[in-house]
């Protein structure tokens, strides 16, 4: 198959999409497809450069909506060499943009959600929530409903989707998503890290590793750590990732208000060897988010065996759990300490034995190639009824390794000793 897929931006600072996005790339590569990919980004932007296939760079654009007149005509020009076209993401121009060059045409589009129907937005952010309310009916509703089929990262996200708007209509399939290890991740060690951070060697490092973001709950974090700092002197937390919105300054004010201000360090956004040198350096890594689709830093974690603590707003804590490869607790302050607390009370041998199951996890639920086969399925189906004239069927079933929420257990209710 050649697939097209289209993404207002590859950036590796805007957060998982574009790193998911390299990754399915290369895992569709090896199964013998092709994915091309449309971008908004400006052709010489320097993420580009690397690119493992063919990119086509309409940008740059000026405005945060993407917006851009030489889109559809592109589309119109280009799409009939494609057997399909993926939209990524929602709430930005290029999706409507496809839409409108492909509704009536031979071509099929697909549609990945990327969480960004969450609930949790409406919650967090009303006045957002209304303005997209005022977008949706006429546009993205539209987009989503005359998808050939919305494609979804887990099963809780296809269940949070819908309700979000009661505006909802959409064909689905739950198809996972997933990474490979690059060869900076297979070669690195925690001296790639600590060489950088000399600092922290001999210390305990706990590892938070994503933007800083709201959503993130970083102050949940700093706040727990503070809680629990004083039962090991040792006890360090790294906060890596960058600050697109501002937020550190008063993160650091707050470590300084709550007396760990030297006891937290603050490193940036990581890459290469130095980012898979701090995984290998930390004993956990942990992400009390409150809205989090999949995760792409949290599989990374486990495909090097460092095991997880997250909240379970994070939509794969259920598989984590399960195989006993971390802990997932609400996503607040008690909830938080509670993880950090069930972390440091236990045995380094069940530490070790969380770390093995990391992997297992990982190569079980996230590897890129599992998630690039279901895909391959779902864009065959897709295309074949497509071409056949055929409607689709109401929805595509998940894969046998996801379950309706209403049968996954409670985060508290988990055996933090039950092994993959």
């Amino acid at each position: 198959m050649r697939i097209l897929n289209v993404i207002r931006s590859v950036d590796p600072a805007t957060g998982g999409p574009g790193e998911g996005l390299r990754q399915a790339v290369q895992a569709a590569q090896r199964l013998g497809h092709r994915h091309d990919v449309l971008t908004l980004d400006g052709p010489d932007h320097v993420w580009l450069g690397d690119w493992p296939g063919t990119i086509h760079a309409l940008g740059p654009v000026r405005l945060d909506y993407g917006y851009t007149p030489a889109l559809v005509p592109w589309l119109k020009a280009h799409a009939g060499s494609f057997d399909a076209v993926i939209v990524h993401g929602l709430w930005q121009y290029h999706g409507l943009a496809v839409r409108r060059a492909l509704h009536g045409t031979a071509v099929p589009y697909f549609l990945y959600c990327h969480g960004m129907l969450d609930p949790w937005f409406k919650h967090a952010y009303p006045l957002k929530h209304l303005k997209k309310w005022l977008y949706w009916p006429w546009a993205d509703y539209r987009v989503a409903r005359d998808a050939q089929t919305v494609l979804f990262t887990a099963e809780e996200e296809r269940v949070l989707a819908a309700q979000s708007f009661w505006l909802y209509r959409a064909r689905e399939a739950v198809v996972g998503y997933g990474l490979a290890l690059s060869p900076d991740a297979q070669a690195a060690t925690a001296n790639d890290f600590l060489g950088l951070h000399r600092h922290l060697r001999g210390r305990r490092l706990l590892l938070f590793l994503s933007r800083l973001h709201e959503k993130k709950g970083c102050d949940l974090l700093i706040e727990a750590f503070a809680g629990v700092a004083g039962s090991d002197p040792h006890l360090h937390l790294v906060m890596a990732g960058p600050d697109a919105v501002g937020i550190r300054p008063a993160l650091q004010r707050l470590a300084q208000r709550l007396g760990v201000a030297d006891r937290i360090t603050w490193t940036g956004m990581l890459a290469g060897r130095a980012k898979w040198g701090a995984m290998r350096a930390a004993e956990v890594f942990v992400l009390p988010s409150h809205q989090e689709n999949f995760g792409i830093a949290v599989a990374e974690a486990l495909a090097v065996g460092l095991p997880v603590l997250i909240s379970n707003r994070v939509n794969i804590w259920c598989e984590i759990v399960e195989a006993g490869a971390g802990f997932a607790e609400a996503d607040t302050l008690d909830g938080t300490v509670q993880l950090l607390r069930r972390w440091l009370t236990l045995e380094p041998e069940r530490r070790a034995q969380m770390s093995a199951c990391a992997v297992n996890c990982f190569r079980q639920h996230f590897h890129v190639d599992t998630a690039a086969g279901r895909l391959a399925q779902t864009l065959a189906t897709g295309i074949a009824s497509a071409r056949a004239g055929l409607a689709p069927a109401a929805r595509l079933p998940a894969p046998a390794v996801h379950r309706g929420a209403q049968e996954r257990p409670t985060a508290s209710a988990s055996d933090p000793g039950r092994s993959a």
